[in-house]
């Protein structure tokens, strides 16, 4: 049987169209939002943000083209860029969150730590080097996994659950690290901040619960694909998390404007 024969759309459970081409639209109306915010006040949080929605916008269209052409779910290639493209964006979204974090510890009082600090809850680049090394191996795992050679199958198969361990395992110190800025964070409850900068603490929080909650569901299922990849658990449980920390983002007043930042720096 030819590699060009076997639907490998339809084997991963993509079927349909609707829902990818709503998330594509959802995801667009996103990161338009995050360009005219970045346009206002350029961060690092929105320059990430905004590359994370294009990576979900590109990846569901391919979805929609899988999904609706029994001849484009049998292209291999498009399969794996779809997949790559699922597995990297997810880095986005774990390191804005994990970067706001510390940006609102800064405009609390808290001070940055340096990249040798063995504290993980702080230390954004060894954060990000971890995270990299999760990315490295999903998207070995992806291209591994479509071998026909069973013993690439396999190791793909293992490659796949130690990215999603390290993700796991990144998401719940991601939450420990909002947990801990929530308990410390001492703003006074001025009526002239905004309501996102006021509530930027419970916002943090629900971020984080929602990435766990996406978490928890992916490493639940990493031994049966076919209730991981069923799109009636999967967009609710994966897509729908991730929409929703993107939505907590975007509102006014959480992300920190680089002159309030520098100022707080220089205290």
């Amino acid at each position: 049987m030819s590699s060009n024969s076997i639907n490998y759309a339809a084997l991963s459970g993509i079927d349909s169209v609707s829902a990818a081409v709503i998330f594509a639209i959802l995801f667009l109306i996103a990161g338009a939002w995050f360009v005219r915010q970045t346009i206002k006040n350029t961060t690092q949080v929105h320059i990430v943000l905004i590359l994370f929605c294009a990576i979900r916008v590109t990846a569901f269209i391919l979805r929609a083209i899988m999904a609706h052409s029994t001849s484009q779910g049998s292209n291999l290639n498009l399969f794996i860029t779809d997949q790559v493209l699922l597995a990297v964006g997810f880095f986005a979204l774990v390191y804005s969150a994990y970067t706001l974090v510390l940006d609102r510890d800064v405009l609390a009082g808290g001070e940055r730590q340096g990249i040798f600090s063995p504290n993980l809850l702080r230390n954004a680049r060894g954060f990000r080097l971890i995270l990299s090394v999760g990315v490295a191996l999903g998207i070995t795992a992806v291209t591994s996994s479509t071998s026909s050679d069973p013993g690439d199958a396999a190791t793909g198969k293992t490659l796949r659950k130690a990215g999603t361990a390290i993700f796991l395992a990144l998401t719940v110190i991601q939450l420990a690290q909002s947990v801990l800025f929530f308990s410390n964070q001492g703003y006074s409850k001025s009526s002239v901040r905004s309501w996102g900068d006021r509530n930027g603490r419970y916002l943090l929080c629900v971020v984080s619960l929602l990435m766990l909650v996406r978490e928890v569901f992916v490493t639940a299922t990493i031994n049966d694909a076919s209730k991981q990849n069923d799109e009636r658990l999967w967009y609710p449980l994966v897509v729908l998390p991730e929409f929703l920390a993107v939505l907590c983002y975007s509102v006014t007043g959480l992300v920190p404007t680089r002159a309030a930042l520098k100022k707080a720096e220089n205290k």
